[in-house]
């Protein structure tokens, strides 16, 4: 058996901000930034548009590739922070009803920037069973909504958009598709990286002010600790359980979270720039989207082709991290 990608598709929001643009609005510069981060710019939702919109136009996108219609699909997964309400219901169930997937199972994954390598993982293992074959996996954010721009350590970082896999079972062992999968989870550092919100430790009193929006909350330094040694422990764990070793992968695909991060960790593998791609410098950190946004690029730009080994892999909120090896 293997689990296949079939087809990939992405919704990037029209609405570019430059970091230019964006310093006249928060006390930064481009400078700044990109030294910081290798951010140039970011893409925000239109005003009306949330993340079920732009899971829904990334899915239909990926669809059309695989030749699928929603009627075919049995699992959609969808990896946010971002959900169109926050608990329940899920985003998966609304992106179920805007798709018209009338035949499929639906649920949301939050395991933040980790989410979409979460997702995949949850995914596969579904249709591993009996009688499901075709799933669509999705990250999909607006970050921009959480964002807190008075915190301007935080808020040049985010940016919207998503992206969608189909996924099909193939009951032949061609050798490509979902290989391995690596997952780990590191809660004692959960207050790194969070959502601010008002505690709910009373059952008839509510305490805090329920008038005031969630934001995103950073410990920049600890956050940027753990993320070095995350991608360091992903490699070394997807490697040992593979076989493979580092030369045999065309590509890596990490999570788009801070170019100087990415480049720490690199450095200590002696892994060469062109065989990392990097979108961050026109996207940002998108999160869960971040991941399935790049690959699809890679795809649409044939700098991907069939057969080549990659390795993708995340690490955020939660705090989570972990990582895939993929034979396209």
């Amino acid at each position: 058996m293997a689990i296949l990608i079939t087809g990939t598709g992405a919704s990037i929001p029209t609405n570019r901000v430059s970091n230019d643009e964006l310093s006249s609005r928060v006390e930064t510069n481009d400078e700044w930034i990109r030294s910081h981060t290798g951010i140039g710019a970011r893409h925000f939702a239109a005003d009306g548009k949330v993340t079920s919109d732009l899971g829904t136009e990334a899915a239909l996108a990926a669809l059309a590739k695989a030749g699928k219609t929603p009627e075919d699909v049995d699992l959609i997964v969808v990896a946010t922070v971002t959900p169109d309400y926050l608990a329940f219901p899920a985003t998966a169930c609304i992106i179920q009803d805007k798709l018209g997937a009338v035949n499929a199972a639906a649920l949301d994954v939050n395991a933040g920037c980790t989410g979409f390598i979460y997702a995949l993982d949850v995914a596969a293992s579904m249709l591993a069973a009996p009688g499901r074959k075709t799933a669509l996996v999705i990250g999909a954010e607006t970050l921009s909504r959480v964002t807190d721009w008075t915190d301007r350590a935080t808020c040049v970082l985010f940016g919207d958009g998503a992206a969608a896999f189909v996924l099909e079972k193939s009951d032949k062992e061609t050798g490509r598709g979902l290989l391995y999968s690596w997952l780990r989870a590191k809660g004692s550092g959960a207050k790194s990286l969070y959502l601010s919100q008002p505690e709910r430790t009373k059952t008839f009193e509510r305490d805090g002010d329920y008038t005031k929006p969630p934001a995103i909350i950073m410990d920049g330094k600890s956050v940027y600790m753990f993320a070095v040694k995350a991608i360091t422990d992903t490699i070394e764990a997807l490697l040992a359980e593979s076989g493979y070793a580092l030369e045999d992968f065309r590509w890596i695909v990490p999570h788009q979270a801070n170019a100087r991060i990415v480049q720490a960790a690199a450095k200590r593998f002696g892994i060469e720039d062109d065989h990392i791609f990097m979108n961050i410098e026109e996207y940002a950190n998108t999160s869960a989207a971040s991941i399935p946004i790049a690959l699809n690029e890679m795809a649409e730009k044939r700098l991907i082709k069939k057969g080549d080994l990659v390795m993708a892999m995340g690490f955020g909120a939660g705090l989570t991290y972990g990582g895939t090896i993929i034979r396209w």
